[in-house]
């Protein structure tokens, strides 16, 4: 029988399937939900502990005065029920460009998820994985090589996949809970075998095409025209013109009143579920 899901999420997986069929010219089926749709539909079980959190951080804050601390991956001190959230990703890396950008998000004091590539990015810069565990950000997983999911074998796409789990957990201990296919092609095979290695898929809802640009100016200009509430921000922190961006973009999120934060605190109270596509 048929997974029972809300009329939000069908209206959301009426367009995502829509997307779908016409960018591969075929049919595609698979679980996707928004952002809000899986708050809302959070565990009350979860939802409870979620507010426990909240009330014993502000109870903190208010102890430590202006010196509070900040939140940090799945945090507690950041609930997009009400806040205007919007969730920064980088795919591809890490590269020679990652420390200038953790440095940046450091000093900003955000957080951000990377879904980051294994073949000469993993495997060569483990400590570059390790800065991005160890300064609170978000792992993911953007497979090995880059290979389209959909335009191979399941046996080859489940390699893409757990090689990435595997070289991370190596590396920090931790295995990766969320995955981006890359060019964002998914389908029923994909997000089968997403759900066997535990992880989430993320699509997005701005992209500024920075792999087609080097211009900071133009990266700044093209995140910010399409950013609303409960997006995902797709850049890259491989390519020469997106880091020097990241100031720009970050300063004028915060004019706006948004609050930009992880993948998974976007979801928050909820937790991503296994083979699920996410998308805004």
């Amino acid at each position: 029988m048929p997974k029972q899901i809300s009329a939000a999420r069908r209206t959301s997986m009426a367009g995502l399937l829509t997307a779908a069929a016409l960018a591969l010219g075929g049919c595609a089926t698979y679980d996707v939900t928004a952002p809000a749709d899986a708050r809302a539909d959070a565990p009350a079980a979860a939802v409870k502990a979620m507010d426990a959190r909240l009330a014993a951080a502000r109870e903190a804050k208010n102890g430590e005065g202006a010196g509070g601390k900040t939140g940090r991956t799945g945090g507690a001190e950041v609930d997009c029920r009400t806040a205007k959230c919007v969730a920064l990703t980088f795919d591809a890396g890490p590269s020679e460009h990652t420390d200038r950008l953790l440095d940046i998000l450091k000093r900003e004091k955000v957080h951000a998820t990377f879904f980051m590539l294994g073949a000469h990015h993993v495997d060569k810069r483990p400590a570059e994985v390790k800065r991005i565990d160890a300064e609170g950000h978000e792992l993911a997983n953007h497979t090995w090589s880059h290979r389209i999911l959909t335009d191979i074998e399941p046996a080859a796409a489940r390699r893409e996949m757990s090689r990435v789990q595997d070289a991370v957990r190596r590396i920090t201990g931790k295995t990766p809970k969320l995955m981006r296919p890359p060019q964002g092609r998914t389908d029923e095979s994909v997000s089968a075998i997403s759900k066997e290695l535990g992880l989430a898929q993320v699509l997005w809802s701005v992209t500024a095409k920075d792999y087609a640009t080097e211009d900071p100016a133009l990266i700044t200009k093209r995140v910010l025209e399409q950013t609303e509430r409960d997006g995902i921000i797709l850049l890259h922190d491989i390519y020469r013109g997106t880091v020097p961006a990241v100031p720009g973009i970050l300063k004028e999120l915060k004019r706006r009143g948004y609050t930009v934060v992880t993948v998974s605190q976007l979801l928050a109270p909820a937790k991503p579920q296994p083979g699920m596509v996410y998308r805004p």
